[in-house]
């Protein structure tokens, strides 16, 4: 007996053809690969299919794999994941789609498909700097708009680039730069010696 999970991956992959780099079932969830040219159309076939009827995005986020796996890992830096539900079939997948070009990463908006996409898009912007060609307005959303770069790339710096404050003799918000030193992220553990023993 074939498994619903396998069943499904069946069916996308049928429905996908080509558009499907890969297929990959693990921790009873599927995750689909996407071309990125092909993320759009792919897209469209995963809400409208009759055997799939993918018609909610539950959520979309950013990826950045600059040193995953302990930088062994070969291929584009940034990805967008798709996580859709089938309301219909009580079903659900994930897309990922990886940006072509590391130094300017653009994908295609998918608010025409899925109009929710709208805040979820503005946020992968905000935080990671990857385009939505085709979104209406793509501003940042989290971050203030005078904000230099995109805090949830690694290369980010933990202390930031530059410190707003109030100042009250100016009576208004200054930016300066960052007054803080970097300091190691790793804790210090302290033991004695027959510690529990």
């Amino acid at each position: 007996m074939i498994s619903p999970l396998h069943d499904l991956a069946l069916r996308v992959k049928e429905a996908l053809a080509d558009q499907a780099v890969s297929l990959t079932e693990r921790l009873g969830e599927l995750t689909v690969v996407v071309k990125a040219q092909d993320a759009l159309a792919a897209a469209r076939t995963l809400r409208d299919h009759p055997d799939l009827r993918f018609e909610q995005l539950i959520d979309l986020c950013g990826l950045d794999y600059l040193g995953y796996g302990d930088g062994t890992r070969e291929g584009p830096r940034f990805a967008v994941v798709y996580h859709l539900l089938s309301v219909s079939k009580n079903q659900r997948v994930r897309m990922r789609v990886f940006a072509p070009d590391d130094g300017f990463p653009v994908l295609d908006s998918v608010i025409d498909v899925w109009p929710v996409a709208n805040w979820f898009e503005r946020e992968a912007f905000d935080l990671f700097g990857i385009v939505f060609e085709g979104h209406p307005d793509l501003r940042r959303i989290l971050t203030d708009y005078g904000f230099v770069g995109h805090p949830f790339r690694k290369d980010f710096p933990l202390i930031g680039n530059v410190e707003v404050r109030y100042d009250p003799d100016q009576r208004r918000v200054v930016y300066q730069p960052v007054s803080i030193d970097e300091r190691e992220l790793v804790p210090r553990i302290v033991r004695e010696e027959n510690y529990g023993g």
